[in-house]
């Protein structure tokens, strides 16, 4: 009886490490989906806030800088934007640049930085103060140094909202796009068009009426011949686009762009090279849900922005909140790309376009293989 027993544990035991070893094999977040993957970190390990979200990064000529709203939780009127920066391969401490104490009895919460690195070498931080995400009002601050420290806080004019979650785009005319929305009776998107230092301001029309599409949060994407190409973030379960062919004046009616959504943010970046590069939740949302689950984390490239390629699983778990990423590609040709992780830390994660091994999207299905 005692060898059988001895049998049957070292059976077991084997059992267990063969289903580990399949185990490791199958997960999503195993070579095949982190190829390219050179490094990730998390920015901070302990802040002054339980609970953060929207993060952005950019490029300066310093080194990088990352920007987030933390507080209690969205919505509490403590919640402000906080900073970190990146000069010698280490993130510093969190430091709180910007909140929204309108007088000694009202405040409000902020949400949604956007960080961009301006033609003449300043550093824009766009934000968004107010109760609710229909009310709120457009801010900016900016930094000569890389984001060391920031000039008083600007309101926008009346009207203008500045870049809604992601970054602005510089036009060869010199003016800088930003694509924004509104989030009232209907979710709708519009263009923002400013100068090179952010004093003049014009605003398109609405590209949609909010019946067929109810689409907000446009990341923009380059192609030649002044052509741009956003993609929006739906209720419809789907990815939605539009395409100008005149940078940014008018552009086409809003449509599906082969690529599902969660009701959540995401971000796009055209690379060097002339591909778009798309970090999202490759999700739909369920029949009768309001929203999806916030997992996985993906990286898709494409060389048109019609046809895209699965590249990259970032994160994959059933907690979930992997979300409203941003991207840039730096100067050392790489991708860089922060993110909410469970909305209790921002993490920054490091991709080289190059060893990223690519399997075409069919029918809104991520690839096995």
């Amino acid at each position: 009886m005692k060898q059988f027993d001895f049998f049957r544990i070292h059976q077991s035991v084997l059992t267990i490490i063969i289903g580990l070893i399949l185990f490791a094999g199958c997960n999503p977040e195993s070579e095949r989906w982190r190829s390219g993957i050179i490094s990730e970190e998390f920015i901070y390990d302990q802040a002054p806030f339980p609970s953060c979200h929207a993060a952005t990064i950019a490029e300066t000529r310093e080194g990088f800088a990352a920007a987030w709203f933390g507080g209690t939780h969205e919505r509490h009127p403590d919640v402000c934007i906080w900073v970190s920066l990146n000069r010698d391969g280490r993130w510093s401490v969190p430091v709180n640049v910007a909140d929204g104490i309108v007088s000694d009895t009202l405040r409000y919460p902020t949400w949604n930085p956007v960080l961009f690195p301006a033609p003449d070498g300043e550093l824009w931080l766009f934000y968004k103060v107010g109760p609710s995400p229909s009310t709120w009002i457009g801010m900016m601050k900016k930094s000569q140094d890389g984001g060391e420290t920031w000039s008083e806080a600007m309101a926008l004019p009346d009207g203008i909202i500045g870049p809604v979650k992601n970054k602005p785009v510089l036009l060869e005319t010199g003016e800088v796009l930003c694509g924004t929305s509104t989030e009232g009776d209907a979710w709708r998107i519009h263009m923002e068009f400013t100068d090179s230092e952010a004093k003049n301001w014009v605003r398109t029309k609405s590209l949609n009426d909010g019946s067929t599409f109810q689409a907000i949060q446009p990341t923009i994407l380059r192609h030649k011949n002044s052509t741009l190409q956003i993609l929006c973030r739906s209720k419809n379960s789907v990815i939605v686009e539009s395409w100008s062919y005149d940078n940014g004046k008018n552009w086409t009616l809003l449509q599906d762009a082969g690529l599902p959504n969660n009701n959540s943010g995401f971000d796009g970046v055209t690379m060097k090279d002339g591909r778009q590069a798309l970090v999202y939740n490759h999700v739909m949302t369920p029949a009768g849900a309001r929203k999806g689950y916030r997992t996985p984390l993906n990286l898709s490239v494409s060389k048109d922005g019609k046809s895209w390629y699965a590249a990259a699983i970032l994160e994959d778990s059933e907690i979930s909140q992997y979300s409203y990423p941003s991207i840039i590609q730096g100067n050392d040709g790489m991708l860089h790309i922060v993110y909410t992780w469970r909305r209790e830390k921002i993490k920054y994660v490091k991709i080289d376009p190059g060893k990223l091994k690519l399997s075409k999207i069919e029918n809104y299905r991520w690839p096995s293989k």
